[in-house]
């Protein structure tokens, strides 16, 4: 997979330069110093040799064997040269130079020549705007970033921003932990991180991918090619973009378009990728992910020899979901005998602060053995009596050879770097505060849920009529935002199953009064105009209507109301449904989402969706795995099970609208979006019902 790129078994660097300052200069050099094995090669016209080996004048000259060109002239060159790669049958070229789309038009016209080309001739691209990538393990180093490069190691690192890279490599060295791989991705004009994915998981020397993105360059690919790799390993990623003010850096950096955080979000959760917030916390992650085997339970211990650092911890475990259980009889009593009386053996168990190495290692042992207990934060200041370097070295055989997770809070600095060498030689990730223990165990746990996810197959349902819905479709009026009349928008709806309040469309107040007594009262009446989305801000809506005259006054006030205060909008007609009363108000319904596709969303519904916020997002296909956790996210789907005097609600009627919406968004890619709110939900038994649905299509021109 991408072996020509990855594990080339000669390299060319177009742009070589003897100037040390040039960018050209540093590839060269650390190519040669990264002790690559395979052949390498310079070209550059002006000829002469760059340590030791010559400076071809062109392509054509250089001999066999060469896979990969790493091309580091001027931007407005690179067509040239990715042409003399084609014919000289070159595959695989990194451009390292900017100047393309993340400057403007003109760039984006040039990095377009420039993926014409690579298509005609089959190359594949990865960049341009990068620096390369490198390998620890063949070794090879394709960069210009200033030496040392990084120590050998198992976490690789995928990366949209080359400064970035160049910040980790330094980073990860004062850490003390190592990279297997590590890549720029740049503007992804060809190769983007889909794609590139999969090739760096396969590396037998990585056990974790990290990566940082700005957005994503296909979001099928990404998602169908993460979710090939998650099973087999971690993948940690932080997005950046969440912010109005971040989304704006990230298109002024790379051109890339971030998208929606929610949409990023879902993404993630049906690929299996762990979403970091911060860079710091998503290599505190990946060092655990990698060292560490996952915790079979929520069941955490912490040791500690003081006491305010284990409340700390039992704090920041407890925020993260996990649990600080009863150590059992037989661990108590051996703690007992362990350690003096005044020591508290609850958990966290605080040993006080005489706990020499001896003590360390004895209740470290004796914890591991509880079967209560899945994972253990190891609390270590300076100790008073002895050093932190020879506790290290008392527990690190214990840790070695357990089958649960030990985590270090390793507290302190110039007194416990000695011991942060030991712990990190031993592949045994350490953090300065407890608080940071407690995520990575969080993260280890939710590791272990991951892999014994069990996702079942979307449903298909044989009912739904989806050559109903083109044909509505096609001889629907749209509104000047792309609306549909809420006619058209509820056949649509029931033609996929969904449970749709019944409704009758009228054009004048006899109608209308004929519809009420046909429902029963009372009734609602509500304008129906494709222009006219949110009907209750504009007065032409009536609720609560009990009598005739009632509905023939309503009538007349709402198309008087059209008329003169909303001029120029087109009118359908009036719409009479029954009023629907009880039930849990919730909102259902779906966005497009132009990087992911079709975004179901659920969430607490009526007049206080935009106040509360209170709604939770999943991508289509949608598993009945994945409607159930989407409902479990929010406050209104806690509510389905029972809330103060109100009983269970019918969960599986709004699992069954959600699933629907799902195929309904699949089916029909015109669908921009489709919102029910509110959809009452009753009790336990006896279904849901939608009492208004917006529906938005494509125009012409989207």
């Amino acid at each position: 997979m991408l072996e020509g790129l990855f594990d080339p078994e000669g390299v060319v660097v177009v742009g070589a330069s003897l100037n040390p300052t040039k960018l050209g200069y540093g590839v060269a050099r650390n190519l040669v110093v990264s002790g690559y094995p395979g052949m390498i090669h310079f070209v550059n016209p002006r000829g002469g040799a760059l340590f030791d080996r010559p400076l071809y004048p062109d392509l054509a000259s250089v001999p066999d064997p060469v896979d990969l060109a790493v091309v580091m002239i001027p931007a407005g060159k690179v067509p040239d040269i990715l042409k003399d790669c084609g014919e000289r049958g070159i595959h695989h070229v990194i451009i390292g130079a900017g100047g393309f789309r993340e400057t403007g038009e003109e760039g984006k016209a040039l990095e377009a020549q420039c993926l014409e080309i690579a298509n005609a001739y089959e190359i594949r691209v990865l960049g341009p705007n990068c620096i390369g990538y490198l390998d620890t393990h063949i070794p090879i180093d394709t960069s210009f970033l200033p030496l040392p490069g990084p120590i050998p190691g198992d976490i690789a690192f995928l990366s949209h921003s080359g400064a970035i890279c160049e910040t980790v490599i330094d980073w990860a060295r004062g850490q003390g932990f190592g990279l297997s791989r590590l890549v720029s991705l740049g503007n992804q004009m060809d190769l983007n991180e889909g794609e590139v994915l999969p090739a760096v998981a396969a590396d037998p020397n990585t056990r974790v991918v990290a990566m940082y993105m700005e957005g994503v360059g296909d979001g099928a690919t990404f998602i169908d090619q993460a979710r090939l790799v998650t099973p087999e390993k971690p993948v940690v990623a932080i997005k950046v973009g969440r912010s109005k003010s971040g989304r704006k850096a990230v298109a002024s950096h790379t051109g890339a378009l971030a998208g929606r955080d929610e949409a990023f979000d879902a993404a993630f959760r049906k690929a299996g990728v762990i979403r970091a917030r911060h860079s710091e916390e998503m290599f505190d992650w990946a060092r655990a992910l990698a060292w560490c085997q996952p915790p079979r339970g929520p069941n955490m211990a912490v040791l500690t020899n003081a006491g305010g650092p284990g409340a700390i911890a039992a704090d920041a475990l407890d925020a993260h979901g996990l649990l600080l259980p009863e150590l059992n009889a037989e661990t108590k009593e051996g703690l007992a005998q362990l350690l003096p009386d005044a020591a508290s053996l609850r958990n966290p168990v605080d040993m006080l602060a005489g706990a020499g190495p001896r003590e360390y290692a004895d209740c470290l042992r004796l914890l591991l053995a509880d079967e209560g207990v899945d994972g253990i934060i190891v609390i270590l200041p300076p100790p008073p009596v002895t050093t932190a370097a020879e506790v290290a070295g008392a527990i690190i055989p214990v840790i070695r050879s357990a089958e649960k997770p030990v985590v270090l809070a390793l507290m302190g600095e110039e007194l416990i770097a000695h011991a942060a060498r030991l712990f990190r030689q031993s592949h045994i990730p350490d953090y300065r505060f407890p608080e940071r223990a407690a995520s990575v165990l969080s993260v280890l746990y939710e590791r272990s849920k991951q892999l014994g996810r069990q996702l079942s197959a979307p449903p298909i349902f044989k009912d739904v009529k989806p050559t109903s819905v083109n044909e509505i479709l096609d001889q629907a009026q749209v509104g000047r935002e792309g609306f549909l009349s809420a006619e058209r928008a509820h056949a649509i709806a029931e033609a996929y199953g969904l449970p749709m309040l019944p409704y009758r469309s009228v054009s004048e107040p006899e109608s209308a009064i004929e519809a009420a007594e046909g429902f029963g009262y009372p009734v609602v009446i509500k304008l129906d105009s494709p222009d006219l989305p949110h009907k209750s801000d504009l007065g032409v809506l009536a609720l609560g209507l009990s009598t005739a005259e009632e509905v023939r006054g309503a009538c007349e006030r709402i198309l008087l109301q059209a008329n003169e205060s909303i001029p120029k909008v087109y009118i359908e007609g009036l719409l009479v449904q029954p009023e629907h009363q009880g039930g849990h108000e919730v909102i259902v319904g779906f966005v497009r989402d132009e990087q992911f596709g079709p975004l179901l969303m659920f969430g607490t519904g009526g007049v206080d969706v935009e106040a509360l916020q209170d709604v939770a997002f999943e991508l289509a296909p949608l598993s009945r795995e994945e409607a159930e956790a989407m409902i479990d996210r929010t406050q209104a789907g806690r509510k389905l099970r029972g809330f103060r005097s109100a009983g269970p609600a019918d969960r599986e009627a709004v699992v069954d609208a959600l699933l629907r919406l799902s195929q309904l968004a699949l089916d029909h890619e015109n669908i921009l979006e489709l919102e029910i709110n509110p959809l009452r939900v009753m009790p336990g038994g006896e279904g849901a019902m939608a009492l208004d649905v917006r529906l938005r299509v494509a125009s012409m021109s989207e």
